[in-house]
């Protein structure tokens, strides 16, 4: 058994979401979002070397010693399934290690709003899940490809750095293909799935103007593509994808998300009120033809406050859905308020005074 798998196996034992192991530094957990150490002595580079490298195989040593970063999903007897990354820094090397759920949650379990099943059960077009990292993205799209595999009698096809969530063929067919194993790019992967007969395609990270073209390719061509971004609003993700494509084909691109962008869920991950877990909380964008009309006319800025009057269709703000969730009690004031666009709305739910921006008096020293 690898020398590593006793620290993933404590830190599953604790609840932790991520394992990170670095040199200089003992063993680190993310606990509900807080880092905390574990009891143990600073790892030294040769000794945590030793310990990756029971992990990685001939090729993937060869590339990390040419100074390569490494992704891939590591399978621990002991304490189940991880996503790995492995780099270097100033002080040596250092890894990081993400836990994947054995049981994939479904839609209701994660407290998703209704309108992620509406947007599941599209048969065309392109639904975009974002965030930062670590907002759990990746759930969210497992859960809904695995809502997809429940329901309908389609092929889907997935396009991984690395595979995550394993998915069993339910009444759907559900391939997963993985970027550098079984495809050298999400750019290649596209390709070459418009070839493999797919309902739906989900696309791990849009990283570029080839992949998000090609991904607007086959949405445009009959597939539910899913897919995801690194952005943290719905309206940052339109302007990302029209900022990536090439000057000769924005207004292509407008067209394009005006006629089959079905939807964005920009997630985050706050802490529930009773601070054992985090719950996401979800801003969510539904393409219409009042979005697309300010979209074709460069009006972007403007759709927020298309998203803030559009409840009857499933559309909400970030500060909107926070707001609900501290209303309910599901979420703790005090993280929420962070997380705010407009904080002063928050002030009177926070409980820990420190948060709040100091007010000097009139005539203070």
């Amino acid at each position: 058994m690898p020398r590593i798998d006793a620290f993933l196996k404590l830190g599953r034992e604790q609840g932790c979401s991520d394992i990170h192991l670095a040199v200089g530094v003992p063993p680190l957990l993310r606990m509900n979002g807080d880092i905390m150490p574990i009891k143990f002595r600073e790892l030294g580079d040769r000794e945590l070397q030793g310990y990756v490298f029971e992990l990685l195989t001939e090729n993937q040593k060869a590339e990390f010693r040419k100074g390569e970063d490494l992704d891939f999903s590591y399978m621990s007897q002991d304490a189940g399934r991880f996503r790995v990354n492995v780099f270097r820094k100033s002080t040596g090397i250092g890894a990081t290690f993400r836990h994947i759920p054995t049981k994939i949650p479904s839609l209701s379990e994660l407290g998703l709003p209704p309108l992620i099943n509406n947007l599941a059960d599209h048969h065309q077009g392109m639904v975009l899940v974002t965030g930062s990292t670590g907002t759990g993205k990746s759930t969210t799209l497992a859960a809904v490809l695995d809502h997809i595999n429940r329901q309908r009698a389609v092929n889907i096809l997935t396009l991984e750095d690395p595979i995550e969530f394993v998915h069993e063929s339910q009444r759907a067919q559900v391939v997963q293909r993985e970027v550098g194993t079984h495809v050298p790019s999400f750019t290649a992967g596209l390709r070459a799935a418009l070839r493999e007969d797919p309902d739906v395609i989900m696309v791990g990270e849009l990283r570029d103007s080839d992949s998000i073209m090609m991904a607007m390719v086959a949405a445009e061509t009959g597939h539910l593509v899913l897919g995801t971004l690194h952005t943290t609003t719905a309206v940052k993700t339109i302007d990302r994808i029209i900022d990536a494509l090439p000057m000769e084909q924005r207004e292509q691109g407008k067209s394009f998300l005006s006629q089959n962008l079905r939807g964005v869920v920009t997630q985050i991950l706050v802490k529930t009120a009773d601070g054992r877990g985090r719950r996401a909380i979800i801003e969510s964008l539904v393409m219409n033809h009042a979005v697309g009309k300010l979209l074709l006319s460069d009006k972007t800025h403007q759709i927020p406050s298309l998203m803030q009057t559009g409840r009857e269709q499933g559309m909400q703000l970030l500060d909107q859905a926070l707001l609900e969730a501290i209303q309910r009690k599901e979420v703790d004031p005090n993280d929420a308020y962070l997380y705010a666009q407009d904080k002063k709305q928050f002030q009177r739910f926070v409980t820990d005074a420190s948060l709040l921006p100091r007010v000097e008096l009139a005539g203070g020293n």
